[in-house]
């Protein structure tokens, strides 16, 4: 692992020294909520808070302004409880999902300039992906339509459960408002039949072998995201702690790109997911993408979100607009970009197939047991004929499936043999079309180079 930046505690301590001695400094504490195991939220969550940026940046700040500034970070399941504390002034900065989002703005806007406002994005998935529905591993359903008639857990609101709602169409079954862990356990005890949540959630268990995916919600093609939201009051009176916030987040989202693996160990370590759950999400190729402006596509997908939201009954209107605010990002970190595509991508030489991976839409990588770097693929064949010369044990193989490019564990795959004799790989067996093999069979065809 490399050397990493200066730690939170250190930076803390950092910060305390450069007031020290100065009993008449102000004082300013921020209070920032956050889910750490929604992964997705990681630059503004767990990863920032375990690098130590932004209490790096206020302690910067503080030697230029006499101030002292103390963080206090408060850790959340879901993003309910945090607009909650939001609208009691108890909390500054928070980040959580697109429906939670929406249902911050709607609430907070009854408080005027005293409501709240989203600055900037943490990831997303221009299709979706982040939010899925498992099932039991034994369970025989194949599509959301065999869950007709029976109990679903879902967090009410989220958008797992936003997911969900749209994905179902006319199908009906009985949703139970769990918050995710309860409604693992549920899954788990036979208690409900399916499970619809977001990032981490599905990942964790479908490696832990504790379910299996029935329903990718890039089969939606409509972008979910997770971001940063602000009290306005706050934002006003103290605009550079703002900013450094937003700029920490931008350091963090760097390191995220630039060492991936790293800071998914950093992830893990701190909330005890499986790194490799961490890595499928956060990784290169990963299902989120990490990038802070509010891109028009997903300005779009936000305003298509509120509908539903008020349908359900969860909002009353939001002028999604006004919610916006990226003027903070802009002179923070400056301009960001329409281009949705993952800058965090899988490169290297394919020793395979003796190919350059150049291909985001094919590229595969393998981590192999004892080792601390992973193996790149050019595609999902070549990584099973690489599977098969290596003769080691894997520990994580992840591939995209052929047709939505979600990222998945190669072993929990449905492989389908191509007319070429190319081996393509879908997250759900009902996306599969054709004979499906599974992941031994599909070692079995791939043979060796």
């Amino acid at each position: 692992m490399s050397k990493r930046i200066l730690g939170a505690a250190m930076v803390a301590a950092m910060l305390t020294s450069c007031v020290a001695g100065a009993a008449s400094a102000d004082v300013v504490p921020v209070v920032v909520g956050y889910q750490s195991k929604t992964i997705n939220t990681v630059t503004a969550g767990t990863l920032l808070r375990e690098l130590g940026h932004f209490e790096r940046r206020l302690a910067d700040l503080g030697a230029r302004t006499g101030k002292k500034y103390e963080v206090v970070w408060q850790d959340y399941d879901t993003g309910a409880p945090i607009t909650a504390q939001m609208l009691a002034a108890k909390i500054d900065i928070g980040s959580m999902g697109d429906y939670p989002l929406l249902i911050n703005g709607s609430r907070a806007q009854k408080l005027g300039d005293e409501g709240t406002r989203m600055v900037s994005v943490t990831g997303y998935n221009a299709r979706g992906a982040l939010n899925m529905v498992v099932v039991p591993p034994d369970s025989t359903a194949t599509t959301l339509a065999d869950l007709a008639g029976q109990r679903v857990s879902a967090s009410v609101g989220s958008a797992g459960h936003g997911t969900l709602v749209r994905a179902l169409g006319d199908v009906q079954v009985t949703v139970e408002n769990q918050q995710p862990s309860v409604g693992a356990s549920a899954l788990q005890a036979g208690n409900v039949a399916a499970l619809a949540q977001f990032v981490a959630w599905p990942g964790q268990l479908v490696f832990a072998k504790q379910a299996k995916l029935l329903y990718d919600g890039a089969a939606l093609g409509l972008p979910t995201l997770h971001g940063v939201v602000v009290r306005n009051q706050f934002a006003r009176q103290q605009p550079d702690v703002l900013a450094e916030f937003l700029r920490a987040q931008a350091d963090a989202t760097r390191h995220l790109h630039e060492e991936p693996l790293d800071a998914a160990q950093v992830v893990a370590k701190a909330t005890g997911l499986p790194v490799e759950v961490v890595y499928l999400y956060n990784g290169p190729n990963g299902i989120a993408t990490f990038d802070l402006s509010l891109k028009p596509l997903l300005r779009d997908a936000l305003k298509q979100d509120v509908p539903l939201l008020e349908s359900i009954g969860n909002i009353e209107e939001l002028d999604v607009d006004r919610f916006i605010d990226d003027g903070p990002l802009k002179a923070a970190v400056g301009e960001g970009g329409a281009d949705t595509a993952n800058p965090a991508r899988i490169t290297g030489k394919d020793t395979a197939c003796g190919l350059d991976v150049t291909d985001p839409a094919t590229a595969s990588e393998v981590w192999f047991e004892g080792e601390e770097t992973t193996h790149p693929a050019a595609n999902p064949t070549c990584l099973l004929k690489l599977i098969n010369q290596s003769g080691k044990k894997v520990r994580v193989a992840y591939v995209p499936d052929a047709v939505t490019g979600t990222r998945w564990f190669a072993d929990h795959a449905h492989w389908v043999r191509a007319d070429d004799g190319t081996l393509l790989p879908h997250t759900t067996k009902a996306a599969a079309r054709g004979v499906v093999l599974d992941y031994a069979q599909a070692l079995a065809a791939a043979g060796k180079p």
